[in-house]
């Protein structure tokens, strides 16, 4: 015998990236934007002076300008890449983006926080919506490198599950190119036909 009263669809939890932005307070949003929309310019100039200043030309050779302007900017729109920027109250905190690799891989770049607003878990919720945000693309796993004078990054991939893919008994300076990472990605859609180039 039934009450009569049709069972309820069963209580679906947030996605990591949705919870973890709740948490972060309601005047955060994410945004999905161009990788030349104005409102990512402030984000991508202090990315600029950071790599300026933690780098110069003596390490690669060349300034921070040629590395962030290296990539079209349509390979980090959809249907193969994405931007995102992380917003507090509409203004950019942090933010990341990424492209397509190679056999089903997504490259992450771009991950950055504000100066001032380091320390406080927003990569993290940047990286984990970018995870998510490949997935629902079609990508399998992550690749990513970071610099040799980064070791917050370097933390942060390392905690996020990333696998790293050179000797980590070595620092960066002993490395002394960029330090790459990969991540296979799991969830809805990860097991689909990634977009290639």
């Amino acid at each position: 015998m039934t009450s009569g009263i049709a069972d309820a669809p069963p209580r679906r939890e947030p996605a990591p990236a949705a919870a973890a932005l709740a948490a972060l307070g309601p005047d955060y949003a994410f945004a999905y934007v161009g990788y030349r929309d104005p409102l990512a310019a402030p984000l991508l100039r202090d990315l600029e002076r950071e790599y300026d200043e933690r780098y110069g030309v003596e390490v690669f050779g060349e300034a921070a300008i040629v590395e962030i302007e290296r990539y079209p900017a349509e390979d980090f729109a959809p249907p193969r890449g994405s931007f995102l920027l992380l917003l507090q109250a509409g203004e950019p905190v942090s933010g990341g983006a990424f492209m397509p690799h190679a056999e089903g891989a997504a490259e992450v770049k771009r991950v950055w926080t504000r100066g001032d607003r380091r320390g406080e878990g927003l990569a993290r919720v940047v990286l984990t919506e970018l995870e998510e945000q490949a997935v629902r693309l079609g990508y399998r796993r992550i690749y990513l490198t970071t610099g040799p004078r980064q070791p917050e990054a370097r933390a942060l991939y390392l905690r996020h599950g990333y696998t790293p893919l050179f000797d980590t008994a070595l620092s960066g300076e002993e490395i002394g190119g960029p330090l790459p990472f990969e991540k296979t990605l799991v969830g809805p859609g990860a097991d689909a036909r990634a977009s290639r180039p």
